[in-house]
């Protein structure tokens, strides 16, 4: 494989300051988050903590859920969709009906001094992807200024560093609040290098956002709530911040941290920054090799350029490893989950809530977590489901009087399982927790780690038994969900009456069979529970098979109800092809057919108009190893879907979008859901010279890859086990493999079995001049 070269450098780069919030830079180290915007005059960070939110614990249970459960069933079932839904909005609408939402830390503002002559230029901002680190420079008048801004997970803080070509050139004015002011509890200077803003968020948690400055020469002291320094030669400013959700004295906490913080040099912080980073980072990497039409170094003219219709091979290969960097950023051991924004969101009362939206987004945010080497950042999607269980028992009892544990379209950071909103396209729908659930059976299958399997399997089996309660049998022997949705969409009865509450929509069967058959791998791993496997195995012959409806298309419902959108965003019907593993090309070939019918129908009507559905559906074709419809939807991602600094836009923008792109991306690389290492499986010919390192198969298999003219050269494999392995390569070449004890099996053109030793690199060559 080739080395990363120095003009390759993965990096966001501009010529000009951010003029909103979709055009900054963020940067995070899992707990803070801050959008760094590079003004050379006027600075602002716009900050968030991961545990700042509004409010505190509630029990929202309707308490008179259960009683009118058999009620709105039997209604459903007669097809009473209006009378339903009506008392469904009485009966099982949580009280209040809404979840805690995500608000922002505040802002840091810096006002730089420059003689009123001074004329700013050459000025340059850049993400530097590879170290994490933005890089701000201009010159003012004949002083070349520079700042460093990185977020560090070691020191917990963020850093900014300021210098000058010249001595005495630093000064400024500091100033710290939430939402132009008006949001600030209390806020002081503190020891003449501090600014303390702390408070209540609604009461919720009690918070502490900290700022602290070492000048290198000058002065600096503090004249109200301002910091100010004068004539400095350098500065480093701290900025920590903390919650009594973690700490129960928080100022005492973001004190403590940031004394230690500016006490060690800033190269000896900016080293540990870099070291923790590239730990993650550097595991993967991505090169598509080819001119694009117009060079253009600032990023957003390369976007604009892309939509202008001109090829430009290195932006997809830029977008997949600013995503990776984003997971990086938002999500680490010991912080919260990403949310629907990430860790970054601006507004006191955002879009959605900027919650967790577990029927789709939440997962797709870790979706790219394995396959792009990332496995540490799904911790923290696991420890909420871990907080999540307790509740979702109290929830499946209550409101549907049910064993086991259930939750609903939405969770907070209270781990909330209750219904979220009066929505009833998507309120009424009780399988988040099962399919949050599967996202541990992921993580088990790529790292093949029992230790992990263990206490995870009990969460897994609480999402199952709930199901085994929940569902009902049919007259026909089927078991089904009811009552549910098909987030978010809506149908028509053939007698004209329209709605959403179902009985056993598509997507439930489809996870359920899939969540049931991950309960059986792991009890059968753990050799354990063997009453509940086989009370398991009962049940997923009595679940409903996916259906091809009247247009050729895989049925969102049981019945082949008539759509009402035909265009609708979700296309949750198609779980089953992922991120489930029951559809695949040769497996089930009828279906896969469906499912592309489907997909041609959403998109004929308008369907993939938000980021993350458009993310969704490059997954589906990847999936489909249809390569040229998965890269027309990549692009039609980065041209429809995208803001300037490269941030998914719903709109407005949610992070999802970017995380369910490189999951696509990866997927038209590299495929394991067939128990099979498939190279390949979805290349398009605008990828047609590259190459991707450290890329992850289940199996536990880390796998390189690189290729020229559209057909595989070489493939490295480094299992992390000693064992079988099935490779497949589309293209009818002669495999060689090197490194491994005996000769490789074939099983047939295609598909070859090895014996793979673990930790020893198997390479796979092939030999496009000695076809079969």
């Amino acid at each position: 494989m080739h080395k990363q070269h120095s003009d390759n450098k993965d990096r966001l780069f501009y010529r000009s300051p951010a003029l909103q919030w979709e055009e900054a830079f963020p940067i995070g180290n899992g707990r803070l988050g801050a959008m760094v915007f590079g003004d050379a005059c006027s600075e602002r960070l716009q900050l968030n903590e991961d545990s700042l939110w509004h409010g505190g614990p509630r029990d929202r249970h309707n308490p008179d859920a259960l009683a009118h459960l058999p009620e709105i069933r039997r209604l459903i079932f007669e097809g009473k969709l209006k009378e339903a839904e009506r008392l469904a909005s009485l009966g099982l609408t949580a009280i209040p009906e809404t979840q805690r939402h995500y608000v922002p830390l505040g802002d840091l503002f810096l006002n730089f001094e420059y003689e009123a002559d001074r004329e700013i230029m050459d000025y340059e901002r850049e993400l530097d992807l590879s170290e994490a680190v933005v890089r701000i420079s201009y010159k003012a008048g004949k002083v070349k200024y520079r700042r460093q801004i990185f977020a560090s997970y070691p020191d917990g803080a963020i850093v900014i560093r300021l210098t000058a070509d010249a001595p005495g050139q630093i000064s400024f004015t500091a100033r710290m609040g939430r939402e132009n002011f008006r949001y600030v509890d209390l806020i002081r200077a503190e020891n003449g290098n501090s600014i303390v803003m702390s408070g209540n968020s609604g009461g919720g948690v009690n918070y502490c956002g900290l700022l602290m400055c070492k000048p290198e020469g000058g002065q600096m002291r503090t004249i109200g709530e301002h910091l100010v320094v004068a004539n400095a030669d350098a500065a480093l400013l701290v900025i920590t911040a903390t919650t009594d959700f973690r700490d129960p004295d928080p100022e005492s906490a973001a004190l403590a941290n940031a004394r230690r913080a500016v006490s060690r040099p800033y190269m000896d912080m900016l080293a540990s920054h870099t070291e923790d980073y590239r730990k993650l980072f550097d595991r993967t990497a991505l090169r598509i090799y080819g001119e694009p039409n117009i060079k253009e170094e600032d990023t957003s003219k390369r976007l604009q350029n892309m939509k202008a219709g001109f090829e430009d091979p290195g932006l997809p290969a830029l977008y997949f490893q600013y995503g990776r960097y984003l997971l990086i950023a938002s999500s680490r051991p010991g912080s919260l989950p990403a949310n629907l924004q990430g860790i970054w969101n601006k507004d006191m009362l955002p879009a959605w809530d900027s919650k967790f939206t577990i029927n789709i987004n939440t997962q797709m945010n870790y979706w790219p977590a394995e396959i792009c080497n990332l496995s540490e950042c799904h911790k923290p999607l696991f420890e909420l489901i871990e907080r999540m269980i307790p509740n979702g028992r109290r929830t499946a009892q209550v409101m549907y009087g049910c064993r086991g544990s259930a939750a609903h379209h939405n969770t907070d950071i209270w781990a909330d399982t209750a219904p979220q909103d009066l929505w009833l396209s998507s309120t009424y729908w009780p399988l988040g927790l099962a399919w949050l659930c599967l996202h541990l059976w992921e993580h088990f299958q790529f790292g093949q780690d029992e230790a992990f399997l263990e206490p995870a399997y009990p969460m897994m089996k609480e999402a199952a038994v709930f199901l085994l309660d929940y569902m009902i049998e049919l007259p026909s022997g089927e078991l089904v969900t009811c009552p549910s949705v098909s987030p978010e969409n809506m149908y028509r009865l053939p007698n004209g009456e329209t709605g959403v509450l179902c009985y056993g929509p598509s997507m439930d069967s489809q996870i359920a069979r899939e969540l049931f058959q991950a309960c059986l791998a792991a009890g059968e791993k753990l050799k354990i529970d063997e009453d509940f496997l086989a009370a398991l195995r009962h049940s997923i012959e009595k679940l409903p098979q996916p259906r091809i409806g009247r247009h050729g298309q895989l049925q969102e419902w049981l019945e082949d109800y008539e759509e009402i959108e035909l265009g609708h965003r979700h296309i949750s019907h198609l779980f089953a092809l992922h991120p489930g593993t029951q559809i695949a090309p040769e497996k089930t070939p009828e279906l896969s057919v469906a499912a592309r019918r489907t997909l041609e129908r959403r998109l004929e009507h308008g369907g993939g108009h938000t980021g993350w559905s458009r993310a969704w559906i490059v997954n589906f074709w990847a999936r489909l190893r249809d390569a040229e419809e998965a890269y027309a939807n990549v692009a039609a991602l980065l041209t429809h879907s995208t803001l300037p600094n490269l941030l998914d836009n719903h709109p407005p923008f949610q992070i999802d979008g970017n995380f369910g792109g490189i999951a696509g991306i990866a997927e038209m690389l590299l495929q394991s859901h067939e128990e099979t290492i498939h190279l390949l499986p979805a290349l398009p010919k605008a990828w047609s010279n590259g190459e991707v390192r450290g890329l992850r198969a289940r199996g536990g298999v880390t796998v390189d890859i690189a290729w020229k003219d559209g057909r595989m050269q070489m493939a490295v494999l480094k299992p992390d086990r000693k064992g079988s392995y099935r490779i497949r390569c589309d293209q009818q070449v002669r495999l060689s493999v090197e490194g491994i004890v005996g000769e490789p099996k074939r099983l047939d053109e295609i598909t070859l079995s090895i014996e793979a030793e673990a930790g020893i690199e198997t390479v796979i060559l092939a030999h496009p001049d000695t076809p079969l």
